[in-house]
């Protein structure tokens, strides 16, 4: 599997109150918190050529030194484990790439358990950290404590308990904001120019990664959550529901489809593939990967295409990243959907992890992902057909994106 798979800020001023009154953040975590992405590959270790420049191997000297001081002289608890996470951490970090981490192995188990959608405890919503190190809310999960408290796509979580993530990463963020179902998480958040504090009650999260029905005027409606191939068992795989869903829709001779990938923060490129599949020709283009001008791999359509030609709506908004902006990309440029919404989260890199025997993992960037049509849309997102801002006070009865979209359709 792959996945895609989001100056310091406010010059990383230490005060809580400073950073707010400057950036503008909201807060909450996801399952216990999840980690953007929306590709991803296991072990893939040494099958690209090294970055120029770098020795086989590390000369630790100075590392020994460091080492020595700390043991020496640190007045506190300290244990070796400790000390090897954080030079692994750190080795992750010096690639200033805020995709590119080091896993412990419960810290791997946390983000495999988000990545395939099981059930777990936190307050419901993907996080990311962006290039200027900022602690970035990717979106909030349908029905989930972060919803509910109103947090939203791109809100940047300044405080966590009171403790200003200036600094801090990503790792520490989810882990301060995991707890126990019950309790309760504090978060200082920034959203535009406005300080919030948000209190919200953890508690254990089961989202389907993805749904359907039929809308009036027999529109076929389908919300994906996230592209997953499920847990082991293969339960909660979004293809297989969405594929449920369409076998529904046949039944009741449904002709036109609205696909909602709004506050999808992705998954894996492999369950965005069979998706775009439904709707495109046999071996059509979904994505291709370079490495600067090279390309490296390319997904196409698998020829399963109950949906080809009938008129669909894709749905997009600021926490659509990664997977969803390929699977909108593909099915757009294939001329298959028209996009409504507002521009999507910006995420146009691909990542792989990469295992170690214990347990401990790597994610790492390793490639950027190309449209059909040859485009890349990191930190830039994708500008729908037709833009529709939704309202803040926008409720499931007054969705002005899905009006939008319904009656697109109704004209066609």
């Amino acid at each position: 599997m792959r996945f895609t798979n989001m100056g310091e800020w406010l010059r990383r001023r230490s005060t809580w109150y400073t950073c707010i009154a400057v950036v503008g953040a909201v807060v909450v975590f996801s399952l216990g918190v999840m980690t953007g992405d929306g590709r991803l590959r296991i072990g893939l270790a040494g099958q690209f050529t090294p970055v120029s420049g770098l020795p086989n191997s590390l000369d630790y000297t100075s590392v020994n030194q460091i080492y020595d001081a700390l043991r020496t002289n640190y007045n506190g608890k300290l244990t070796q484990s400790q000390v090897l996470d954080g030079i692994k951490h750190g080795l992750a970090e010096s690639a200033n790439d805020p995709y590119t981490q080091y896993f412990t192995p419960k810290e791997a188990h946390t983000f495999n358990g988000d990545l395939h959608g099981q059930t777990l405890t936190g307050i419901g919503a993907q996080l990311d950290q962006d290039a200027q190190g900022d602690i970035v809310v990717m979106s909030p999960l349908d029905g989930s404590p972060a919803a509910a408290a109103g947090l939203r796509a791109k809100d940047i979580i300044a405080a966590i308990n009171g403790q200003s993530t200036a600094g801090m990463s990503l790792n520490d963020a989810v882990s301060k904001i995991h707890g126990k179902a019950g309790s309760k998480v504090v978060l200082g958040i920034v959203r535009g120019q406005q300080p919030l504090t948000l209190t919200i009650t953890r508690a254990t999260i089961t989202v389907p990664n993805a749904t359907g029905k039929i809308l009036a005027g027999n529109i076929g409606y389908i919300q994906i959550s996230q592209f997953s191939d499920g847990d082991e068992q293969g339960d909660n795989n979004s293809f297989t529901l969405v594929k449920q869903a369409v076998q529904k829709f046949q039944q009741a001779g449904v002709k036109k489809i609205i696909l909602d990938l709004r506050d999808n923060p992705g998954g894996e490129v492999d369950s965005a593939q069979n998706i775009a599949s439904l709707w495109l020709p046999d071996n059509a283009l979904i994505e291709q990967e370079k490495r600067g001008d090279t390309v490296v791999d390319s997904y196409r359509a698998t020829g399963d295409n109950p949906l080809k030609g009938m008129p669909t709506v894709v749905l997009v908004n600021a926490g659509s990243a990664s997977a969803s902006e390929i699977t909108t990309l593909a099915l757009r440029d294939n001329k298959a959907a028209y996009v409504i919404g507002e521009k999507s989260y910006g995420k146009g890199v691909v990542q792989s992890v990469i295992p170690f025997s214990d347990g401990s993992e790597l994610k790492v960037t390793i490639a950027k992902w190309y449209s059909p049509s040859g485009k890349n849309i990191n930190h830039k997102g994708i500008t729908p057909d037709k833009t529709v801002t939704e309202p803040a006070d926008a409720t499931p009865d007054n969705d002005a994106q899905l009006q939008a979209a319904e009656a697109y359709l109704a004209a066609k």
